[in-house]
Protein backbone atom coordinates (compact mmCIF):
# COMPACT_ATOMS: atom_id res chain seq x y z
CA UNK A 1 0.00 0.00 0.00
CA UNK A 2 1.34 3.74 -0.89
CA UNK A 3 2.84 5.66 2.11
CA UNK A 4 1.11 8.63 0.59
CA UNK A 5 -0.75 9.73 -2.17
CA UNK A 6 -0.26 13.69 -3.21
CA UNK A 7 -3.03 15.18 -5.14
CA UNK A 8 -3.53 19.19 -6.44
CA UNK A 9 -3.75 21.20 -9.32
CA UNK A 10 -1.12 21.58 -12.31
CA UNK A 11 1.87 23.32 -10.61
CA UNK A 12 1.27 22.30 -7.15
CA UNK A 13 4.24 20.68 -7.19
CA UNK A 14 2.62 16.95 -6.79
CA UNK A 15 5.93 15.25 -8.97
CA UNK A 16 8.65 16.88 -7.07
CA UNK A 17 7.34 16.78 -3.67
CA UNK A 18 6.68 13.05 -4.17
CA UNK A 19 9.97 12.68 -5.36
CA UNK A 20 11.28 15.05 -2.16
CA UNK A 21 9.41 13.06 0.05
CA UNK A 22 10.19 9.80 -0.52
CA UNK A 23 13.72 10.49 -0.63
CA UNK A 24 13.35 11.72 2.85
CA UNK A 25 12.11 8.28 3.83
CA UNK A 26 14.30 5.97 1.90
CA UNK A 27 11.50 4.94 -0.79
CA UNK A 28 10.08 4.51 -3.65
CA UNK A 29 8.41 7.16 -5.91
CA UNK A 30 5.22 6.45 -8.27
CA UNK A 31 4.04 9.31 -10.88
CA UNK A 32 0.25 7.97 -11.94
CA UNK A 33 1.02 9.90 -15.57
CA UNK A 34 4.37 7.75 -15.83
CA UNK A 35 2.20 4.51 -14.96
CA UNK A 36 -0.36 5.43 -17.84
CA UNK A 37 2.03 6.20 -20.06
CA UNK A 38 3.71 3.25 -19.83
CA UNK A 39 0.35 1.38 -20.08
CA UNK A 40 -0.90 3.01 -23.29
CA UNK A 41 2.93 3.92 -25.05
CA UNK A 42 2.67 7.77 -25.05
CA UNK A 43 2.15 10.61 -23.21
CA UNK A 44 -0.09 11.08 -20.63
CA UNK A 45 -1.01 14.51 -22.27
CA UNK A 46 -0.91 12.44 -25.98
CA UNK A 47 -3.10 9.86 -24.88
CA UNK A 48 -5.44 12.60 -23.63
CA UNK A 49 -5.57 13.94 -26.83
CA UNK A 50 -5.93 11.86 -29.20
CA UNK A 51 -8.63 9.55 -27.29
CA UNK A 52 -10.93 11.82 -25.06
CA UNK A 53 -10.49 12.66 -21.27
CA UNK A 54 -13.38 10.03 -20.59
CA UNK A 55 -10.57 7.29 -22.25
CA UNK A 56 -8.13 9.26 -19.95
CA UNK A 57 -9.63 8.84 -16.87
CA UNK A 58 -10.66 5.31 -16.84
CA UNK A 59 -6.15 4.05 -18.18
CA UNK A 60 -5.80 6.75 -14.99
CA UNK A 61 -7.98 4.50 -12.60
CA UNK A 62 -5.72 1.88 -13.67
CA UNK A 63 -2.91 3.94 -13.33
CA UNK A 64 -4.13 4.80 -9.53
CA UNK A 65 -4.51 1.10 -8.50
CA UNK A 66 -1.55 0.14 -10.11
CA UNK A 67 0.87 3.06 -7.92
CA UNK A 68 -1.06 2.41 -4.99
CA UNK A 69 -0.17 -1.16 -4.67
CA UNK A 70 3.41 -0.03 -3.98
CA UNK A 71 4.76 0.74 -1.21
CA UNK A 72 5.83 4.21 -2.34
CA UNK A 73 4.66 8.00 -2.44
CA UNK A 74 2.73 8.23 -5.42
CA UNK A 75 2.32 11.68 -7.43
CA UNK A 76 -0.99 11.99 -8.87
CA UNK A 77 -2.33 13.96 -12.09
CA UNK A 78 -3.97 17.25 -11.08
CA UNK A 79 -7.33 15.76 -12.32
CA UNK A 80 -7.30 11.72 -10.55
CA UNK A 81 -10.42 13.38 -8.40
CA UNK A 82 -12.42 13.77 -11.32
CA UNK A 83 -13.59 9.93 -11.39
CA UNK A 84 -15.38 8.59 -9.03
CA UNK A 85 -13.80 5.44 -8.74
CA UNK A 86 -10.39 7.20 -8.01
CA UNK A 87 -12.05 9.39 -5.14
CA UNK A 88 -12.77 6.13 -3.74
CA UNK A 89 -9.55 4.89 -4.08
CA UNK A 90 -8.20 8.05 -2.72
CA UNK A 91 -10.44 8.19 0.22
CA UNK A 92 -8.91 4.74 1.74
CA UNK A 93 -5.25 6.44 0.82
CA UNK A 94 -2.78 9.24 3.64
CA UNK A 95 -4.25 11.21 0.35
CA UNK A 96 -2.48 15.07 0.89
CA UNK A 97 -3.93 18.03 -1.10
CA UNK A 98 -1.25 20.21 -2.06
CA UNK A 99 -2.35 23.66 -2.89
CA UNK A 100 -1.36 27.24 -3.02
CA UNK A 101 -2.60 30.70 -4.75
CA UNK A 102 -3.24 30.42 -8.53
CA UNK A 103 -0.71 32.95 -9.07
CA UNK A 104 2.12 30.56 -7.37
CA UNK A 105 0.60 27.51 -9.80
CA UNK A 106 0.62 30.28 -13.00
CA UNK A 107 3.97 30.97 -12.58
CA UNK A 108 5.39 27.61 -12.28
CA UNK A 109 3.04 26.43 -15.31
CA UNK A 110 5.59 27.18 -18.05
CA UNK A 111 7.23 23.77 -17.77
CA UNK A 112 5.16 20.51 -18.92
CA UNK A 113 2.28 19.90 -21.81
CA UNK A 114 -0.85 20.40 -20.10
CA UNK A 115 -3.54 20.46 -22.83
CA UNK A 116 -6.48 20.87 -20.41
CA UNK A 117 -5.00 24.83 -19.68
CA UNK A 118 -5.57 25.44 -23.33
CA UNK A 119 -4.88 28.92 -24.62
CA UNK A 120 -6.09 31.01 -21.56
CA UNK A 121 -4.61 29.24 -18.54
CA UNK A 122 -5.55 31.93 -16.36
CA UNK A 123 -9.28 31.38 -16.82
CA UNK A 124 -8.57 27.47 -17.10
CA UNK A 125 -7.16 26.96 -13.67
CA UNK A 126 -9.70 29.11 -12.32
CA UNK A 127 -12.37 26.49 -13.59
CA UNK A 128 -10.53 23.84 -12.66
CA UNK A 129 -10.46 25.36 -9.02
CA UNK A 130 -14.15 25.86 -8.76
CA UNK A 131 -14.49 22.06 -9.99
CA UNK A 132 -12.72 20.54 -8.05
CA UNK A 133 -11.65 21.80 -5.06
CA UNK A 134 -14.62 20.52 -3.04
CA UNK A 135 -13.32 16.58 -4.27
CA UNK A 136 -9.66 17.43 -3.46
CA UNK A 137 -11.26 18.47 0.00
CA UNK A 138 -13.35 15.23 0.34
CA UNK A 139 -10.13 13.29 -0.32
CA UNK A 140 -8.02 14.48 1.38
CA UNK A 141 -6.69 13.71 5.03
CA UNK A 142 -4.81 17.05 5.01
CA UNK A 143 -4.09 19.40 2.91
CA UNK A 144 -0.45 21.54 2.78
CA UNK A 145 0.06 24.68 1.40
CA UNK A 146 2.96 23.99 -1.18
CA UNK A 147 3.69 27.54 -1.70
CA UNK A 148 7.76 28.10 -1.32
CA UNK A 149 10.65 26.20 -2.29
CA UNK A 150 11.12 22.38 -1.90
CA UNK A 151 12.58 22.41 1.42
CA UNK A 152 9.54 24.66 2.65
CA UNK A 153 7.06 22.46 1.09
CA UNK A 154 8.99 19.00 2.65
CA UNK A 155 9.00 20.34 5.95
CA UNK A 156 5.39 21.38 6.13
CA UNK A 157 4.10 18.17 4.09
CA UNK A 158 6.50 15.90 6.63
CA UNK A 159 4.69 17.98 9.81
CA UNK A 160 0.95 17.30 8.62
CA UNK A 161 1.86 13.77 7.77
CA UNK A 162 3.11 12.84 11.32
CA UNK A 163 -0.38 14.55 12.47
CA UNK A 164 -2.52 12.78 9.78
CA UNK A 165 -0.67 9.47 10.66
Amino acid sequence: MARAVLIGLPGCGKTTMARALAASWGCDVVDTDEVLSASVTMSAAQYLRSHGEDDFRREEVAALRAALACDAVVATGGGIVVSDAARELLKQQTTVWLDCDNDVLLARLDEGDRPLLGDEPVAALARLRRERETWYRDVASTRVDAAGDVDEVLARLREALEVAR
